[in-house]
């Protein structure tokens, strides 16, 4: 007999959410499967409050910054460490942001690495996000990602320094040296 993996739907995962059954668990929905995320390092935790901080400071009212909260995409229901998407807030009072709603996500790998540019980066250009940004702790390097097709995102660069200036926002300078709390 051969085993047969349950592929959970975004329904049937929040439905589990509902019961209880995950509570206290770290978790997400990738591509039906629900994986365990990975403990959160304290090098990793100040990069994700600064740079949250410091988007929130000069994003002002363009976009919601949100950190570590649930997207729902088609098949999953990842928890980027960082999300900027369309304001008000209160457009998720009933549901988590859909990729309609994110101008970009950025994720801060440290033992993670290979997951953000294997199945995290997938899911985001399959699901249509224009942009996906990795902060890279190893190389101290910021990797950035636009345009999604069917064969991956198009444009990729990566920073050790200078300036980034979002396809959502493009008059708008980010610096890296602060995105990445040096």
């Amino acid at each position: 007999m051969i085993d047969t993996i349950v592929q959970w739907s975004v329904k049937d995962y929040h439905k589990i959410i509902e019961t209880g059954i995950l509570s206290g668990r770290r978790v997400e929905l990738i591509t039906g499967n629900i994986i365990e995320m990975s403990p959160e390092g304290s090098i990793h935790r100040f990069i994700n409050h600064r740079g949250t901080k410091y988007l929130r400071s000069i994003l002002g009212k363009k976009a919601e910054v949100m950190e570590a909260h649930p997207i729902t995409l088609k098949d999953s229901e990842p928890e980027p460490d960082i999300s900027i998407v369309r304001s008000p807030d209160t457009l998720y009072l009933n549901h988590h942001p859909y990729p309609e709603d994110i101008y970009w996500l950025i994720e801060i790998s440290d033992r993670t690495l290979a997951r953000d540019l294997g199945s995290k980066k997938n899911i985001y250009q399959e699901a249509g996000i224009k942009e996906y940004w990795i902060i890279d702790i190893g190389s101290q390097t910021l990797k950035v990602f636009h345009n999604p097709s069917e064969k991956g995102y198009q444009i990729e660069r990566s920073y050790t320094d200078g300036m980034v200036y979002p396809l959502a926002f493009p008059s708008l300078a980010i610096s890296v040296n602060q995105l990445m709390g040096r």
